[in-house]
C-alpha cells in the first residue's frame, strides 16, 4: 500500500472541541486504515479555524510532511463573524496549499447549527443520502490521496 511511509500533519482548531475530538477520531482511525503509521502522524492544536492556515504554512515549512489535513468546526452565530472566520480559513488553507505546493485536506465543518456539526463529526451517523457523517475520515482519504498523487507526479527526484 503506498500510503505506508506517509508522514501526515493534522491542524486541529480547540474552539468547538468536542466536534474537532470526533474528526480527529474519524482522521487518526482512516489514516491507520489506510496505512499510515501511528508514528507518522503528528497532530498540532491552535485556539481555533482562523489560526489554522498560518499554523499549515509552519508546519510545512518547518517540518517533513507529505500533506496536512485540517480539522475543526466553525457554527453559524448570530453575527457575521462565522462568514469571516469560515471564508478567510477556508482562503487561507487554499493559498498555503498552491504556494507551498503541499496537499492540505478540508476537514474544517462551516455548519449553521452545533447538531449539524455533531451530526457531520460523528463516525456512525448516516445522512439520507446515504453519506456518512464523519469528516474527519473524509479529510483523511483526501490527504492521503493527494499525497499519493503528487507523489506519483513528482519523477524529478
Amino acid at each position: 500500500m503506498k500510503s505506508k511511509g506517509l508522514h501526515i500533519a493534522i491542524v486541529i482548531g480547540r474552539f468547538n472541541e468536542e466536534i474537532s475530538m470526533r474528526l480527529l477520531d474519524g482522521a487518526r482511525s482512516r489514516l491507520e486504515d489506510l496505512g499510515v503509521a501511528v508514528a507518522d502522524i503528528t497532530v498540532f492544536w491552535v485556539p481555533g479555524a482562523f489560526e489554522i492556515p498560518f499554523a499549515c504554512q509552519e508546519v510545512i515549512r518547518n517540518t517533513d510532511v507529505d500533506a496536512v489535513i485540517t480539522l475543526g468546526a466553525v457554527v453559524q452565530g448570530g453575527t457575521p463573524h462565522f462568514d469571516f472566520v469560515a471564508g478567510e480559513c477556508i482562503r487561507g488553507i487554499q493559498q498555503v496549499s498552491l504556494s507551498t505546493r503541499t496537499p492540505i485536506s478540508l476537514g474544517v465543518l462551516t455548519t449553521d447549527t452545533y447538531e449539524q456539526a455533531l451530526e457531520r463529526s460523528d463516525t456512525s451517523y448516516v445522512d439520507h443520502d446515504g453519506s456518512t457523517g464523519d469528516k474527519g475520515s473524509s479529510a483523511a482519504e483526501a490527504a492521503v490521496a493527494m499525497a499519493e498523487l503528487a507523489q506519483s507526479l513528482n519523477t524529478r527526484n
